[in-house]
C-alpha cells in the first residue's frame, strides 16, 4: 500500500469513526497497519488507533499501540513524532493508573529538544503529568501541572485543552473539598463547550456533564447532580465509551447512597465496579469498593464493610493513591472505635496521621487539615494551599510553607 493510497484510508477509517462506526474504523486501520509501508502513515494509523481504544475503555490494547508508535517514531528520526509518541505512552499508562511510568513519560517528553512542547504538546503533557500526581494524591505538584497546561491552553487559544483541564481541576478541588470551586471548573469547562464546541465530539460535554454531578452531589444538590448524570450517561452510552458510563453508574449510586436508597445504589456499585475491572481502572475500582463499605456500615453490617475495605485498601495501595487510603483508615478507625477494639483502632488511627502528612493536606496557617469538610481554598502562586480564611485573617504575601522550606539549620 503506497503513500496516497494510505493516506485515502486513514481518511476512510476517520470518516467511520467520527459517524460511531467504531469497529469498522478500527478494522480500516488495521490494514493500513497490515499493508503499508509507508513510516509516516503508520505513524499516524497508530495514533488513531491509540486515540480510539483510550476512548472505548480498551487500555492494555491503546498502550500495545503506544510502544508500535515509538517504534515507528525512532525509525522515522523525528523528534516531534517522538514527544507524541512518548506523550501517547504517558497517556496510557495514566490509563492504567501507573502513575509514577506516567510521569517518567511526561518529563522525557518535555526534556526532549528541538520539538513542539513549548507550544501545541506541551499543554497535553502537563496535563498529563497533573492528572498523575492527582492520582498520587500528591497534591501540590498536581495543581501546578494543571496551572501550567491552563496557561498553555490561554497562551494558544486551545479551547479544547482549557476544557480539559477545567475538568482535572474540578476533581481536584472535589478530591480537597472545596465544593464551591469543584463546581466552577466544571461549568467553565460546559461554557467552553457551548460557546467553541460546535464541531467538536459530544465527550467534551459528556466530560463537563459528569464533573458537574460529582460537584453538584457532593453539595447536596442531588436533583441537579442527577441530570448532569444522566445526560453524561446517555452521550456515553450513544458512543460505547465505556471509561465514562463506570464513572456516571459510580456517580448514580453515589447519589442513590446519599438520599438513603441503598437498595439501588448497590447494583449501580457492582456495575460500576464491573466496568471498571475490564478496563483496568484500579482507582475508579477503589472509589466503588468505598462507596459499598459505606453502604454496608449505614447497613451495620460492619464485618461486610470491613472485608470491602481489606480490598480497596490493597488496591488503593498498589496504585499509590494516598487520599484512598486516608478514606479507608478513617472508616475503619470509626468502625473499630463503634466494635470497642482498641489494637485496631490505634493502628488505624496511626495510619490515618501518616496519610495526613504524606499528603501535606493541611493548612500551613491554621494547622488544620484540609479535605475533612469543604471550605473555601486558595492556591497561592507556588501552588501551596491554605484555607482562604487563614490568608485573609494573616494578610500575608508570601508562601508560610516555602519561607519555612528555605529556612536552613543555623540560619533561623
Amino acid at each position: 500500500m503506497g503513500q496516497d493510497q494510505t493516506k485515502q484510508q486513514i481518511e476512510k477509517g476517520l470518516q467511520l469513526y467520527q459517524s460511531n462506526q467504531t469497529e469498522k474504523a478500527l478494522q480500516v486501520w488495521m490494514k493500513v497497519l497490515e499493508k503499508s509501508s509507508d513510516l509516516m502513515g503508520r505513524f499516524r494509523v497508530l495514533g488513531c488507533l491509540v486515540t480510539a481504544h483510550s476512548e472505548m475503555g480498551r487500555y492494555k490494547e491503546m498502550l500495545k499501540f503506544a510502544v508500535v508508535q515509538i517504534d515507528t517514531a525512532r525509525e522515522l528520526e523525528d523528534a516531534d513524532f517522538l514527544l507524541e509518541s512518548y506523550l501517547n505512552l504517558a497517556r496510557s499508562n495514566e490509563k492504567l493508573c501507573e502513575f509514577h511510568k506516567t510521569i517518567s513519560y511526561c518529563k522525557t517528553c518535555l526534556g526532549l529538544p528541538g520539538t513542539r512542547a513549548g507550544a501545541q504538546l506541551g499543554g497535553q503533557v502537563s496535563l498529563s503529568m497533573g492528572n498523575a500526581f492527582l492520582g498520587l494524591s500528591v497534591f501540590q505538584k498536581a495543581l501546578e501541572s494543571f496551572e501550567k497546561a491552563l496557561r498553555y491552553a490561554h497562551n494558544n487559544d486551545d479551547a479544547m485543552l482549557e476544557c480539559r483541564v477545567c475538568c482535572s481541576l474540578g476533581s481536584f478541588y472535589a478530591q480537597v473539598k472545596d465544593y464551591e470551586k469543584a463546581l466552577f471548573f466544571p461549568c467553565k469547562a460546559a461554557e467552553l463547550v457551548n460557546d467553541y464546541g460546535k464541531g467538536w465530539s459530544l465527550k467534551y460535554r459528556a466530560m463537563s456533564q459528569y464533573h458537574m454531578a460529582v460537584a453538584y452531589r457532593l453539595l447536596g444538590h442531588l436533583g441537579s447532580a442527577m441530570e448532569c448524570c444522566e445526560e453524561s450517561m446517555k452521550i456515553a452510552l450513544q458512543h460505547g465509551d465505556r471509561p465514562l458510563q463506570a464513572l456516571c453508574l459510580l456517580c448514580f449510586a453515589d447519589i442513590h447512597r446519599s438520599r438513603g436508597d441503598l437498595e439501588t445504589a448497590f447494583p449501580r456499585y457492582d456495575s460500576a465496579m464491573s466496568i471498571m475491572t475490564e478496563i483496568g481502572n484500579r482507582l475508579g475500582q477503589v472509589q466503588a469498593l468505598l462507596g459499598v463499605a459505606k453502604c454496608w456500615v449505614a447497613r451495620k453490617a460492619l464485618d461486610k464493610a470491613l472485608d470491602v475495605i481489606e480490598r480497596a485498601q490493597d488496591l488503593a495501595e498498589e496504585v499509590g493513591n494516598k487520599l484512598s487510603q486516608l478514606k479507608l483508615h478513617c472508616l475503619s478507625e470509626s468502625i473499630y472505635r463503634s466494635k470497642g477494639l482498641q489494637r485496631e483502632l490505634r493502628a488505624h488511627v496511626v495510619r490515618f496521621h501518616e496519610c495526613v502528612e504524606e499528603t501535606e493536606l493541611y493548612c500551613g496557617l491554621c494547622g488544620e487539615s484540609i479535605g475533612e469538610k469543604n471550605s473555601r481554598l486558595q492556591a497561592l502562586p507556588c501552588s501551596h494551599i491554605f484555607h482562604l480564611r487563614c490568608l485573609q485573617n494573616n494578610g500575608t504575601r508570601s508562601c508560610p510553607n516555602c519561607r519555612r522550606s528555605s529556612m536552613k539549620p543555623g540560619f533561623v
